[in-house]
Formats: C-alpha cells, structure tokens, sequence
C-alpha cells in the first residue's frame, strides 16, 4: 500500500498540466528571446580541430556532453534552483558561476539567464534577480507551479536542440540528420532528468575535458559565428 501511495505521488508531481506545458513550450522556443542560437558550447572549435565530422561524431559529442557534462550539471543546478527558498538561491547561482570551465561558457549561461529573468519577469511579473539560465528556469518553473521533471528534460532537449542547429550550420549536417540525432538522444535528456530529480551540488562533476578545451580555444579562433 505504501509502495503504491509513494507511486502515485511520484506520478502526481511530475503530471503537467496543458498550462504548463504551454508556458515550458514557450519560454524554451527557439522565439523566446535569450539568444540561445548565439553560442555553439565549443562545437565550433571542435569542428574547426577536426574532431567533429559527421552526425555519427556530433551524436557521440552532443550525447557525453549530456552525459558528463553541462547537459548533467545544469539538470542538477536546476533541481537544487527548484527546491531553494530565496535564501539559499545566491548560493546555488554562484555554485553555477563557478562550475562552468571557460570564460565564454560563463557568457553564455550568464547572458541568456538574465535575458530569460528580464523577459519573464516582462511577461508574468516575476520577481527574478538576475540568475544563471538553468538556475533561473528552475526557479521560475517552481514559482509557477510547473513539476521538475518534465521542466528538467525540456531544458536539456532544448539545449541538445541548439547545438544541433548549430551543427547544421557548420559540420555541415543535413536537417534529416541533425533531427535524427536529436530525436535518438530524447530519451537520454528523459532519463537525466529522473536521475538528477533529488541530486545536490555535492553530485556535480565532469569529464568532458576535449568539450572544455574546445570551449577555451573558441575564445581565439580567427574566425567564428558563433559566441560560445
């Protein structure tokens, strides 16, 4: 009996409603302006150094970074953002500050969480300080009554998103291709959010050590379209 109440109140809380899922839908639209298509997480030096080639390569880069990487450590920034009070938010958004491994990785969870903060805050009357991007949407997400879980996989299947249209751009990959990809890691960004529902940020880490170098030798590579 009490294995199944436990059950039905895990269902229960990661239920969204159509609300919700519109709300989700649109704060990670492509149209919802944080300037997500700006940065390419290093996937531009990568390309430029030969490392990624083809849709077999970008899947491989793409689906470690989720893995090991940003994709992960931002899940579990996330929920620790959706469980905080004000009080402890500071501390998990400095703990985001300083995890991330390049200056211009910085700019690019700095710049697009406070252009989500400013716009929402616009939009719903939110009262956001000015917060790092998983931080912040899982604030948000919280505040308006939106489950973890569901908000955690949409934020990492957007970012798997706009990697992929970046990829598009630069391997060059097919839109058949990058969608492909994109459609073969879903479940991978499901299942890292059931794992780090309930994580702290004692659990972050990572191991993704070519994706940090590429994102510091992206700060001076002679010519690039992208920020990050």
């Amino acid at each position: 009996m009490n294995m199944n109440m436990n059950m039905n109140m895990n269902m229960n809380m990661n239920m969204i409603t159509e609300r919700g899922l519109l709300t989700l839908a649109q704060w990670l639209s492509p149209a919802y302006p944080v300037g997500a298509f700006s940065y390419s997480h290093g996937l531009e030096w990568a390309i430029e150094a030969g490392q990624v080639r083809d849709g077999d390569d970008f899947r491989d880069w793409l689906g470690d970074i989720l893995r090991f990487g940003t994709g992960r450590n931002d899940a579990i920034l996330l929920a620790c953002a959706y469980r905080a009070d004000a009080a402890a938010l500071h501390d998990i958004d400095e703990t985001a500050r300083a995890f991330v491994a390049a200056k211009e990785r910085l700019l690019e969870t700095t710049a697009q969480g406070v252009a989500f903060c400013r716009t929402t805050a616009a939009i719903w009357g939110d009262d956001l300080p000015e917060l790092t991007y998983p931080v912040a949407l899982g604030y948000a997400a919280k505040t308006h009554g939106i489950p973890l879980r569901p908000t955690c996989a949409m934020y990492l299947h957007a970012f798997a998103s706009n990697l992929t249209s970046a990829a598009m751009r630069l391997v060059p990959l097919g839109q058949t291709e990058g969608q492909t990809v994109l459609n073969e890691l879903a479940p991978l960004c499901e299942t890292i959010a059931e794992e780090t529902e309930y994580l702290t940020p004692d659990d972050l880490g990572g191991s993704v050590f070519m994706a940090d170098i590429a994102a510091m030798n992206h700060e001076t590579q002679y010519t690039r379209l992208f920020r990050s």
